[in-house]
């Protein structure tokens, strides 16, 4: 076989190999655009988000799983909760967008009705193939909740800072909490738990959404306050929140990932066995 034939052989080989990878990242794309376009009413976010927190918090019936989740300390001292979910595709060029819900916690303990939230942006270099992941926002500060209520954009990282957030029980989480930052922000794609940093990430209010569901054009600032009571839609968050707080730690193994902490230098846990 001449060199020219082999060249050509090979370089025949490299197209097919790449229509699969371009069918195969497009239907990925297609398959989670469709969930994405499902999910974009506020209902269908509401029920999006409860399952999306469910795999990141403790199994009340499982209590080894608070060993792999978001603290139960953590929840418990939560302002409030940003949980949204995004896809991402690219071939040279890249792009990304994500949608979710807000709640804030009342002064009596219980939780406001959802805002929603969307995400997006543009990217270029060698970024190839799709993905989906989930995202958890703690606000742990009445500040990062007003950031939230106050109808614009909110820059994570812009004013606001997040930090990776703890993950399991024991000392070294309840160390973290003495001074948090104002926002926890835990990720996990794949079934992973992952540290995908959100530096610089817009998240923006929602209005068209709201204005759907609500009736009328309501701010954020009132549905986080407790202006809009609770919708019926959300009970399955509520009752996810609930049953995760009032988990029963006692006889659990006192074992903590503080991101940052000496000894802590791994980010990615199993989150199956949750």
């Amino acid at each position: 076989m001449s060199m020219l034939d082999k060249f050509r052989k090979g370089a025949q080989k490299a197209g097919v190999q790449a229509t699969t990878f371009l069918q195969t990242s497009t239907n990925k794309v297609a398959s989670g655009s469709r969930e994405f376009a499902q999910t974009f009413t506020l209902p269908g976010e509401a029920e999006k988000a409860a399952k999306i927190l469910d795999s990141f918090l403790a199994d009340p019936d499982r209590p080894q799983s608070a060993l792999n989740a978001i603290p139960k300390a953590v929840l418990q001292r939560a302002r409030g909760l940003a949980v949204f979910q995004v896809i991402k595709a690219g071939f040279v060029f890249s792009g990304k967008a994500g949608s979710g819900i807000v709640i804030a916690r009342l002064p009596d303990g219980s939780w406001s009705a959802p805002s929603c939230i969307a995400t997006g942006g543009l990217g270029w270099g060698l970024q190839v193939g799709a993905d989906i992941t989930d995202f958890v926002i703690v606000l742990n500060s009445d500040d990062a909740v007003r950031a939230f209520s106050l109808g614009g954009n909110v820059t994570i990282g812009g004013g606001i800072s997040a930090t990776a957030g703890p993950i399991g029980t024991g000392g070294s989480v309840q160390a973290s909490l003495a001074h948090p930052a104002p926002m926890f922000s835990y990720s996990k794609s794949k079934g992973l738990f992952a540290g995908l940093s959100l530096e610089g990430t817009v998240l923006i209010e929602r209005k068209d959404a709201n204005r759907d569901f609500y009736g009328s054009s309501i701010s954020a600032k009132d549905i986080l306050s407790g202006s809009v009571p609770a919708p019926e839609v959300a009970s399955r968050l509520y009752e996810i929140i609930e049953a995760a707080e009032g988990l029963d730690e006692t006889g659990l193994p006192q074992e903590g990932y503080v991101p940052g902490v000496e000894g802590h230098d791994h980010m990615v846990f199993d989150a199956d066995g949750h």
